[in-house]
């Protein structure tokens, strides 16, 4: 009988922390245990109707069959508006890139680019999925800390610690998942300044949340900003966040086109197109009314406003107020070292996180999942409701530690 044996590359990696305590609250759900989960980076607004109705138009229209590999020319055209309506960057089409998800066209772009040894900052705290990717793809993830007191953000003197003559990419994500950081045009300009004096490294910005801002906040990307790098940058969004699309998996980005030339290389041979009906819908997400997208960022900054001031009323907790994104990453340094009513000693975030799932069945992902410990992480895209109910459970249990 065979024995299935994994392949040297994917020994390297790591299944997704936050993919897994989802699943680990859901078969807790299963098991009649009413588990509050905060772990899923998921908006819980409906996708709007005007975009469904494109979808079904579309289906109706037939447009169901192969389209271009990375993407149809009528969703390339509405990224390149996008991208100079909202951020003064001039594209053409064939600088553009569409594959199902954001993830792809990270992971493409890494599998394009890195040869062994290779290396890629990965700015902590990071997406988890970051420095797996850069794994898979036979690069050297190198992590540059961004620390509470720094608002979580990647400082030049850091940045400049960071490059070698290795370093091929630097990945920067603002709004941050973790953090919910977002660096101003200043900031990114002052990183601009390190960068430009290191012509060998490209860089990656994931901006998936970029319209998810809070208190007045202005949005600025690098290459818009410091257009010296315009060159070697690859600008990534998609339309699953800001237009609430997460399952119709639809991400882009705009580059130098031999990279784009040579990320729809690895796409021919990997995930072909994305679905057809998801362009169509996110031709219309990007070319129709924007709204209501303001409307949903009030929301969440008031939800924002509520997990802040309940998690900084939890002893222990320390609880720093995000610029963007839905998420807030509180530290629990004031836990570690307390036993739970378990009788456990807290030693970790991972041990953290692991009690109060069990003892009050809030469902968060630990810090260490981030690369900056001791933390965790909350998803506050859900009701007011349900986060007074969770960060009540989570008072709670702080005030159970001895």
């Amino acid at each position: 009988m065979a024995v299935f044996s994994e392949s040297d590359t994917l020994k390297r990696v790591k299944p997704s922390p936050t993919l897994a305590v989802s699943a680990k609250a859901r078969e807790l759900t299963r098991q009649g245990k009413k588990v509050i989960s905060l772990s899923a980076g998921e908006p819980d607004f409906d996708t709007p109707e005007n975009i469904c109705d494109a979808a079904i138009k579309a289906i109706k229209r037939g447009e169901t069959r192969y389209t271009d590999v990375d993407g149809i020319p009528e969703l390339k055209s509405a990224i390149v508006d996008k991208f100079k309506r909202e951020n003064g960057l001039e594209y053409k089409t064939t600088q553009v890139s569409v594959s199902p998800g954001g993830k792809p066209v990270i992971y493409n772009a890494m599998m394009a680019s890195l040869n062994p040894g290779d290396e890629v900052i990965v700015p902590a705290p990071y997406w988890v999925s970051y420095p797996d990717m850069v794994l898979l793809a036979g690069g050297t993830p190198v992590f540059a800390i961004g620390e509470m007191e720094t608002g979580f953000k990647l400082k030049p003197e850091t940045l400049e610690a960071a490059i070698t003559p290795k370093t091929k990419w630097l990945i920067l994500n603002s709004p941050s998942n973790p953090s919910g950081a977002v660096y101003t045009a200043d900031e990114l300009r002052g990183l601009g300044e390190v960068l430009k004096r290191h012509p060998h490294v490209w860089i990656l910005t994931d901006d998936m949340y970029e319209h998810i801002l809070f208190d007045g906040m202005t949005y600025a990307t690098i290459a818009q900003v410091v257009p010296e790098l315009y060159e070697r940058t690859l600008t990534m969004n998609g339309v699953s966040k800001a237009y609430s699309m997460t399952g119709w998996r639809i991400g882009y980005c705009a580059g130098p086109e031999p990279l784009i030339k040579a990320m729809s290389k690895i796409i021919s041979q990997s995930t072909s197109n994305p679905c057809s009906i998801a362009q169509w819908a996110a031709v219309e997400a990007l070319n129709g009314p924007q709204d209501f997208i303001p409307q949903r960022s009030a929301i969440f900054q008031k939800r924002r406003d509520l997990v802040v001031a309940m998690l900084n009323g939890a002893k222990g907790i320390h609880c720093p107020t995000p610029e963007g994104a839905f998420y807030v990453y509180p530290s629990v340094a004031g836990c570690i070292g307390k036993q739970a009513p378990s009788g456990k000693i807290i030693t970790s975030d991972e041990e953290f996180a692991g009690e109060l799932l069990q003892q009050e069945e809030v469902a968060v992902v630990h810090g260490a999942a981030f690369g900056l410990s001791p933390f965790f992480r909350i998803s506050y895209a859900t009701s007011e409701i349900v986060l007074t109910e969770a960060c009540s459970r989570i008072q709670r249990f702080c005030a159970s530690l001895k």
